[in-house]
């Protein structure tokens, strides 16, 4: 029997990428080793941002988007928390603002040098506070400022920065978040844990799917 009708042939099936050349490329880079889902880095027009491994705490390296080469062992990083760090994401409204979630059950939003760091931030401009459980997953707002999703393990908050508490928080039994996103053009937030989720920001309350 053919299965030439059956199989969808793929417009990819013959493409391949290039590697760049290792001039171009950061090495030596110790990325984090913690157990989560995660892409454990960021990148804005600026700046590319990078959760490594770090002795008795969480830390990202912060690095010019044009910087290529070996990155020294010595180069300062962002090390305020106290347990590793899970996710990093660039403000999309301001690129020296950056957001970062931890083990520790907290969320910083530090504020990156122009010019990138020329020695450790441990200081970050606010600490975000209100999940019980380690923190995963981060989102922000891509058209309204300020507003930033937050999920870990069982809950979900929403915060309004500079406000340090959670404008909403809602808890789940079904286990962690695995992903969260927002409608580009309204005030709704989808998360995905082993359900989906849909959120009506505005109204503080969750919609049926």
């Amino acid at each position: 029997m053919s299965m030439r009708g059956v199989v969808r042939q793929s417009k990819f099936r013959h493409v391949f990428a290039q590697a760049w050349k290792a001039e171009h490329c950061l090495d030596d880079v110790r990325v984090s080793r913690v157990t989560w889902d995660g892409p454990l880095c960021a990148a804005n027009p600026k700046f590319i941002a990078v959760v490594i491994e770090a002795g008795g705490g969480g830390a990202f390296l912060v690095l010019p988007l044009a910087k290529s080469g070996r990155v020294d062992q010595n180069t300062p990083t962002v090390c305020g928390h106290a347990a590793p760090v899970l996710d990093v994401q660039w403000c999309p409204h301001d690129d020296n603002v950056i957001a970062s979630a931890s083990e520790d059950c907290t969320v910083k939003i530090w504020q990156i040098p122009d010019g990138g760091l020329t020695s450790p931030m441990s200081e970050a401009v606010v600490t975000l506070e209100g999940h019980s459980k380690r923190v995963g997953i981060l989102a922000w707002h891509p058209s309204a400022l300020n507003i930033l999703l937050t999920a870990g393990k069982l809950f979900l908050c929403v915060y309004t920065l500079p406000a340090h508490s959670a404008w909403i928080k809602s808890g789940f039994p079904t286990g962690a978040f695995l992903a969260l996103d927002f409608q580009n053009i309204s005030e709704k937030g989808l998360s995905c844990s082993p359900r989906l989720y849909l959120f009506d920001l505005f109204k503080k309350m969750q919609l049926k799917l």
